[in-house]
């Protein structure tokens, strides 16, 4: 998803502005790291890093340093590299079912980027039909989940709001007494889905198995269904790409003896991963 706006800055002699600031400049936004040009920094001179970083006195020893001595500012570090492609292009391209456009709104109106805020504003976001849907092709044979996830502006009136519990069955291995240099493994994972039918039949799709809880009305709720794939984090991009956000997670370890002739253990694990829609 690309947004862009013509814009022409024209800094005022630039090339004339005595600073000390060097070609490049070393950033520290929020923990994470960042090498840009200085010519980058001032691209507009009228946002906040434009004033802060060009100047026609000596103001580089006023910044925040970290321990390190690289330039601090006190944002989130992660959607800071947005703000650096738009002040680089004029431009911002954001990945697919992009979560945190809002935040990045914030971000821009505190670096006084009026044109980047106008961009991520909803009114002149243009959608298109691959925004509101995905297909997986990973595996065909476990069906299809093409679904239809609109953003929160156009969610339908009745759409319904509640909980949804994913849980993962582990790998499980077995240890002896003498050395864990021995340990055997056996790969059994499950994803199973535990809430109201309706929400889970929403969300999953065809992927979702509910041969274990057949003939469940969709005002009910189940315990049962599971998913016919084995990875968590498609399962959770499904979740965040219908609205739903994570609000708790839980994890356990048990372990139990093989048998009575020895004292070899088998481990497994199991966690469940709480999420939650408001509507």
């Amino acid at each position: 998803m690309a947004l862009s706006v013509n814009c022409r800055t024209n800094p005022k002699d630039q090339a004339s502005v005595q600073n000390s600031f060097p070609d490049v400049v070393e950033l520290n936004v929020g923990g994470q790291v960042y090498y840009t040009r200085y010519s980058t920094l001032i691209n507009t001179p009228n946002s906040l890093l434009g004033r802060l970083f060009l100047s026609k006195k000596d103001t580089s020893n006023d910044l925040a340093r970290d321990p390190k001595g690289r330039y601090f500012i006190d944002r989130d570090g992660f959607l800071f590299r947005y703000v650096l492609d738009y002040l680089r292009d004029k431009q911002v391209v954001l990945p697919d079912h992009f979560p945190e456009k809002g935040r990045l709104r914030k971000e821009a109106e505190y670096f006084q980027l009026p044109d980047l805020v106008k961009l991520l504003s909803p009114e002149d976001i243009k959608h298109s039909p691959d925004d509101y849907f995905h297909s997986d092709y990973e595996d065909g044979s476990q069906g299809s989940d093409h679904r239809q996830c609109p953003p929160p502006s156009l969610v339908p009136a009745d759409r319904k709001s509640g909980f949804i519990t994913v849980g993962y069955r582990g790998s499980s291995c077995t240890i002896g007494r003498e050395s864990q240099t021995d340990a055997r493994f056996r790969r059994v994972p499950r994803i199973l889905i535990c809430g109201r039918v309706a929400l889970a039949k929403e969300v999953f799709g065809e992927t979702l198995n509910e041969s274990r809880d057949p003939d469940r009305t969709p005002d009910r709720y189940t315990s049962r269904f599971y998913l016919k794939f084995k990875h968590l984090e498609r399962s959770f991009d499904m979740l965040s790409e219908c609205g739903f956000q994570m609000v708790a997670c839980n994890s356990s370890v048990t372990a139990s003896f093989v048998n009575q002739n020895t004292e070899d253990k088998l481990w497994s694990s199991y966690t469940e991963y709480v999420f939650y829609r408001l509507c």
